[in-house]
């Protein structure tokens, strides 16, 4: 204590801002008389509450750091904390200069930002979402210094989503989650953004185009849409693509979903979904080569097949590393020479002109049809030097049959042996005590 006592107090109050919340630092105001009001000149505040005491808290707070700077400034709040002393609360670090802004509201009644924050010149960073929305900000918005910008159920009027974007010339990080796309027709511009991520709560109703030449990370949920008339991501390193199909849109979903893949044709990196793979196989005549991309990542369920997965594999001529999220899928006549659900004259054809190198395969339940499918790949993938696969963690297995993690393990320590590859079998340590344990002596 007495080498801190030693410290200067902008220091003091430094060493401050590291606790988790604003309340913590408070506290330390019991360990000396000259610490009783350090923790009110912290640089970031981090205010969590719903109370009457939590809001004197706050005004005690903002009155004794006054007109001094401030970098971030985090508030979550629910019903119980008065809007309006929320509203002066952001203006009062507005004032200030705060860079850093992270604002949660979970009212009874929508919580609109108030319209001193569309006009920021200091903000670098805004985090908003819950119960909020945008209805306060005018068509003059205007956020010279934000870079990063996160929108969590936030609600737009219509066509302020359009206003926004050009609103922020230095933009590079965006994320649009649980979105309610109120435009007819989307269009999200911008030659500054970098990482972009969309989930959403009501799809796109029309188009939906993306302009963003400079985009290097894409993670994209949303409802296949009416049309995709631009697609521009000529720097697209990784993407991440979650498509849903509505009942009505299944009919032209072939040409504007083959828009959407010929514009990531680019990446080097892709992740895609159950429902995305099974829309692929709409586009097999179509697809585009992908030159650059090395590693994709394909999550397959049960009751989807791996039509689109031929065509894939073969239109990645630079492939090395695959990740396959279950091997189980469904059967049928389409699937190609991937898999070994029926015998084809053509069997393993595809795989044999794959470069892949290593495989990694993951919810691995010690099914007969996924050993077989693990033999499959070993006999027919000329590079593959490595074959991991990773025992499933929370749905049912075949492991809890007493003797049949041995049974496998034999097995494909067996495939090893004979195989060039490296096969590598991965099971968590809980899981493997659990399932040999079932059938060990003293079970």
């Amino acid at each position: 204590m007495d080498l801190f006592n030693k410290l200067p107090d902008p220091v003091i109050s430094h060493i401050l801002s590291f606790l988790p919340t604003t309340k913590e630092a408070a506290s330390t105001s019991v360990l000396a008389k000259r610490w009783r009001y350090l923790f009110a000149f912290v640089p970031n505040l981090n205010l969590h509450g719903v109370s009457k005491s939590f809001m004197d808290f706050v005004e005690r707070v903002l009155a004794l750091q006054g007109d001094s700077p401030i970098k971030e400034f985090s508030l979550n709040v629910k019903t119980g904390v008065d809007p309006e002393s929320v509203d002066r609360w952001i203006c009062n670090v507005l004032q200030r200069g705060v860079t850093h802004l992270d604002l949660f509201m979970e009212f009874d009644e929508e919580y609109s930002l108030p319209y001193e924050i569309s006009i920021s010149k200091t903000l670098v960073e805004l985090k908003t979402g819950y119960g909020v929305d945008l209805y306060a900000w005018d068509d003059d918005m205007f956020l010279p210094n934000l870079k990063y910008l996160v929108l969590d159920s936030v609600e737009f009027s219509r066509g302020q989503f359009q206003t926004l974007l050009p609103a922020c010339p230095v933009l590079e990080g965006l994320m649009l989650l649980n979105m309610k796309w109120r435009d007819r027709d989307e269009i999200l511009s911008s030659s500054t953004l970098k990482k972009l991520k969309i989930t959403v709560e009501e799809g796109c109703q029309g188009t939906f185009s993306f302009d963003t030449p400079n985009l290097d990370f894409l993670d994209y949920g949303d409802f296949v849409a009416e049309d995709y008339p631009l697609v521009n991501l000529p720097n697209i390193v990784e993407a991440g693509i979650n498509l849903e199909l509505t009942p009505y849109r299944v009919q032209g979903a072939r040409d504007n979903v083959v828009k959407l893949i010929h514009g990531i044709q680019n990446v080097k990196i892709l992740h895609i979904t159950p429902i995305t793979f099974e829309i692929l196989s709409l586009c097999c005549k179509t697809m585009p080569v992908f030159n650059n991309l090395t590693t994709l990542s394909i999550k397959s369920v049960m009751i989807q097949g791996w039509q689109a997965m031929p065509l894939l594999l073969r239109s990645c001529p630079r492939l090395e590393s695959l990740i396959i999220g279950g091997l189980l899928h469904s059967i049928s006549d389409t699937c190609g020479d991937v898999c070994v659900c029926l015998s084809k004259w053509n069997k393993g054809w595809s795989l044999m002109t794959c470069h892949v190198k290593k495989i990694r395969i993951l919810g691995f339940r010690g099914t007969i049809r996924e050993v077989h499918m693990i033999k499959h790949f070993l006999d027919y993938l000329p590079s593959l030097k490595e074959l991991e696969i990773v025992a499933e963690e929370y749905e049912d297995t075949l492991f809890d049959v007493p003797k049949w993690l041995e049974l496998v393990e034999e097995t494909l320590r067996y495939f090893n042996e004979k195989s060039s590859c490296n096969v590598i079998f991965r099971v968590h340590a809980f899981l493997y005590w659990k399932w040999t344990r079932k059938w060990s002596p003293r079970g």
